[in-house]
């Protein structure tokens, strides 16, 4: 889901019209099995050509987590005609019901 669905895995310090390193393509992961099986889908993806350029998601080991402002929270359910949200979010939406029909819930 996280590279079919949630962005583009090939675009460098970016998401759409956002850009800047906290829009990086990563992974963070906990331990060493979690590292290795992100590092050989990544392999994988790449060898196979899944995608029309190389992709450059880093994978990094978690130290923290911060929760995004209250504001920021449920942004996109609590704002649907928000241009942003109709225009980069709902088509991502929308493939993920037609990929991933028994994990979408309204």
């Amino acid at each position: 889901m996280f590279f079919s669905v949630a962005h583009d895995p090939t675009q460098l310090n970016r998401q759409g019209p956002d850009t800047g390193s906290q829009y990086r393509s990563v992974i963070f992961y906990r331990n060493d099995e979690q590292k290795h099986i992100a590092e050989a889908y990544i392999a994988q993806l790449d060898q196979a050509r899944s995608f029309p350029r190389p992709i450059v998601t880093q994978v990094v080991p978690r130290k923290a987590f911060y929760a995004a402002e209250g504001c920021y929270q449920n942004y996109a359910t609590l704002h649907p005609d928000n241009p942003y949200i109709a225009f980069n979010d709902a088509l991502k939406m929308k493939h993920l019901r037609r990929q991933f029909p028994e994990l979408y819930k309204r």
